[in-house]
C-alpha cells in the first residue's frame, strides 16, 4: 500500500457504533481535505498492530460523506471469527492508504458502552470486542478496537485456609497431603485426556484421518446423514428420492446414516460405521446441526451441503444468537458447510448469519420438501385422505393451532395449555369451525381436550406431516414457528398468538424484527385472538408481501436445483462468480501490506 496518512488528504471520524446481534455497524464521517487525490471509492479495513489487514468492511451507504460500515464479527468473509488483535480502521482508495480513523469528540466517553462480550461454551468462554481511544497521538483521538477470546478462570477462593498468611497455610496443610494433591490432579488430567470424552474424540479423529487419506477428489459417493433423526425426512428425503428417480444411483454410490446421536449415546460400533461412511464420501448432505462435526474436521475434498429443516421463521439460532445460552463455539459444525439453501436470495442472509458462512454460499434453490407439497396430484389425493381420516372437517372451516414449543431443549419442551380458553373457543366455533391442534413434535404432553369438546376439537399431534394439513386449513394460528413458510403459499390468513413476545425475544431471540416480518396479525391474549377470528381481522395483506420476499421459485423443481447446482456442480455462473469473488476479496484483504517504512528500519536495527 502507498502510505499517505501524513499528507492530510482526508479526515475520518467515527461518529456512532451500534450492534444488531453479531453484526457491527460503524458510522464514519469523512471530510475531503485535498481534492488532488482519488477519493471516489473508499475502502475501510481493520488493520492490526502487526500491520495485517484482517477484515474489509462492507459499505452499506454514503450519505453526505457519512459512511455506514458493516461487519459480522463471527465471519468477516472467511467463515471464522475475527482474530484476536488490536485494530485501527484504515481508509483506502485502490493502493493508496489515506490514514486511520479517529473518534469524534461527541462519543469519546461512550466508547466502553459500545463494547460487547459474547459468552459461549456453557458460559465458560467469552469473545470480547472492546472499543477505546488510543493515547499514542497527542493531537488526535485514534479509534481502537480490541478483540480476544478467553476462558473462565478462578479469581478467588473463599476457603479460609487460602485467606490465611502463607506461613499458616503451609502449617495447616501437611507436606504429604500437598504432594498427594498435586499428583492426584495430574493423574486426573491424564485420565481425562486418554479415557474420557476427550480421549474418545482423539481416537475417532485418528480413525477418520486414516480412513479418509485415500479419498478420491473426483469420486461420486454421497452420504445422506443426520445426527438428530433416526430416519430420513423432509428435504433430505426429497433429494434422495429424486436422485433415484433420475437414475443417479447408477452413477453415484448413495450411503445413509441416521442416528439420534444428539440426544442418545452411541456405541463404538455405531461410531466406526459413521466414520467409515464419512471418510469415503465426496458429498455429505445434512438436514440439521450435526454435533460430531463440531469437533471432527472433515477432509477438504469433502463437500458439505446443509438442507436446513426450517424454511424461514423468526427464532434465532446458531451464530445469530451468539452470546446466549446454547450458542455454538467459534468453530462448529456450521463452519464446514460448503453450501446451504434458502427460498430466495433476499432471505439468504438469515441463514448465513445462523451458520457463520458467507451469504453467497446460501443458494436460493427453494425447499426440496415443497416439491411434493406443490404437486397438484399429491394435493388432490392428500385432501381426499384427510377428509376420510377426519370426516368432521369436511364442509367446515378448519383452524389449525400449531405453535412452537417452550423450553430450552427437547427434554424440557412444553406448551402452556392453561392459556387456551377451550370453552370460549368452542363457543366461537358454532357450526362454522373445526379446530385441529398440532403441537411441536417435541411437546410430549397431548392437548387436554375434554370429551364435551371432541365434536369440534381434534388433537392431530401424531399426524406425520403438518404440510398436508395446510391443504384443508382456512386459518393458521401459530407464534414463532417456521411453518408459516409453507403455509404462506396457500394464500390464506394467519394469526400469531405471541403471549410471551417480550420474554421470548429476550430468552430465545429473533434474527429479524418480529412485528415487521409476521405475515398476519399479532395478538397477545387469548381474548384478542378470539376477537380477531370473530371480526376476520387477520391483516391478510401481509401474506402476499411475505411470499414475494421469501420465494424466488414457486414450483416442484427445488430437488432438481439442489442436485444440479450443488451436488453435480452445474451452478449458475453468476452464483459461482459471487462465491469466488467473496473468497478472493478475503484473500486479497489478508495480503495487503500496511507496514510503514520506519517499522522495517526498526526490524533491521535488531537483526
Amino acid at each position: 500500500m502507498n502510505l499517505l496518512g501524513d499528507k492530510n488528504i482526508l479526515k475520518a471520524k467515527v461518529t456512532n457504533i451500534h450492534w444488531e446481534r453479531i453484526n457491527l455497524y460503524i458510522d464514519v464521517k469523512v471530510d475531503i481535505l485535498d481534492n488532488n487525490y482519488d477519493t471516489s471509492e473508499l475502502d475501510f479495513y481493520l488493520v492490526n498492530g502487526l500491520y495485517y489487514s484482517k477484515a474489509h468492511f462492507e459499505v452499506l451507504s454514503n450519505e453526505n460523506g457519512v459512511y455506514k460500515l458493516y461487519l459480522n464479527i463471527t465471519n468477516p468473509g472467511y467463515n471464522r471469527c475475527l482474530a484476536r488483535g488490536t485494530y485501527n480502521i484504515h481508509i483506502c482508495c485502490g493502493e493508496n492508504d489515506y490514514g486511520r480513523c479517529v473518534v469524534d469528540e461527541s462519543i469519546v466517553t461512550k466508547m466502553s458502552d459500545f463494547s460487547r462480550s459474547f459468552l459461549y461454551g456453557g458460559r465458560n468462554n467469552v469473545y470480547s470486542v472492546v472499543f477505546y481511544v488510543s493515547d499514542d497521538d497527542d493531537n488526535a483521538l485514534p479509534f481502537v478496537m480490541y478483540t480476544m477470546a478467553s476462558r473462565a478462570t478462578s479469581i478467588g477462593n473463599l476457603n479460609p485456609i487460602s485467606l490465611a498468611p502463607k506461613e499458616k497455610q503451609v502449617a495447616t496443610i501437611p507436606l504429604i497431603k500437598r504432594v498427594i494433591g498435586k499428583i492426584t490432579k495430574k493423574l486426573r488430567k491424564i485420565v481425562k485426556k486418554y479415557t474420557g470424552e476427550t480421549g474418545r474424540r482423539k481416537r475417532f479423529k485418528f480413525i477418520y484421518r486414516m480412513l479418509s487419506k485415500g479419498l478420491d477428489a473426483n469420486g461420486k459417493t454421497i452420504l445422506f446423514m443426520s445426527e438428530q433423526n433416526s430416519s430420513i425426512t423432509a428435504n433430505q428425503k426429497a433429494v434422495y428420492d429424486r436422485m433415484y428417480s433420475r437414475g443417479l444411483d447408477k452413477e453415484w454410490t448413495i450411503l445413509e446414516s441416521f442416528r439420534s446421536a444428539a440426544a442418545e449415546r452411541q456405541s463404538f460400533k455405531s461410531w466406526v460405521a459413521l466414520l467409515k461412511k464419512m471418510a469415503k464420501s465426496n458429498v455429505i448432505v445434512l438436514d440439521d446441526h450435526a454435533p460430531v462435526l463440531d469437533w471432527l474436521m472433515l477432509n477438504k475434498k469433502t463437500k458439505v451441503i446443509q438442507l436446513w429443516h426450517a424454511g424461514a421463521g423468526f427464532k434465532s439460532s446458531g451464530y445469530s444468537r451468539w452470546g446466549n445460552s446454547g450458542c455454538p463455539s467459534p468453530f462448529s459444525c456450521h463452519r464446514q458447510y460448503t453450501y446451504g439453501i434458502a427460498g430466495s436470495r433476499r432471505i439468504a442472509h438469515f441463514f448465513s448469519e445462523v451458520w457463520g458462512i458467507n451469504t453467497e454460499q446460501v443458494l436460493p434453490t427453494g425447499m426440496p420438501r415443497m416439491d411434493e407439497f406443490l404437486d397438484e396430484n399429491y394435493k388432490k389425493a392428500t385432501i381426499e385422505n384427510l377428509y376420510n381420516q377426519f370426516p368432521m372437517c369436511k364442509d367446515k372451516k378448519v383452524i389449525l393451532f400449531a405453535p412452537t414449543y417452550r423450553g430450552r431443549n427437547k427434554a424440557e419442551a412444553h406448551y402452556p395449555y392453561e392459556l387456551i380458553d377451550f370453552d370460549a373457543l368452542y363457543n366461537l366455533c358454532k357450526d362454522e369451525y373445526i379446530v385441529l391442534f398440532k403441537m411441536h413434535p417435541w411437546v410430549s404432553m397431548p392437548v387436554p381436550i375434554d370429551e364435551k369438546y371432541q365434536d369440534k376439537f381434534i388433537d392431530v399431534g401424531t399426524y406425520p406431516n403438518i404440510n398436508d394439513l395446510f391443504y384443508i386449513t382456512e386459518l393458521l394460528i401459530t407464534d414463532y414457528s417456521s411453518n408459516i413458510f409453507e403455509y404462506s403459499l396457500m394464500k390464506k390468513p394467519m394469526l400469531f398468538f405471541a403471549y410471551d413476545e417480550i420474554q421470548y425475544s429476550f430468552s430465545r431471540g429473533f434474527h429479524r424484527d418480529y412485528k415487521d416480518s409476521t405475515p398476519g396479525k399479532i395478538v397477545h391474549t387469548f381474548s384478542e385472538l378470539l376477537d380477531a377470528i370473530q371480526n376476520n381481522d387477520f391483516e391478510y395483506e401481509k401474506v402476499q408481501e411475505y411470499v414475494d420476499e421469501h420465494f424466488d421459485y414457486i414450483d416442484s423443481n427445488a430437488s432438481d436445483r439442489v442436485i444440479d447446482w450443488l451436488i453435480l456442480g452445474n451452478m449458475p455462473d453468476d452464483m459461482k462468480t459471487a462465491i469466488d469473488n467473496k473468497f478472493d476479496d478475503a484473500q486479497k484483504t489478508a495480503l495487503l501490506d500496511f507496514e510503514p517504512e520506519f517499522a522495517e528500519e526498526l526490524t533491521e536495527d535488531f537483526e
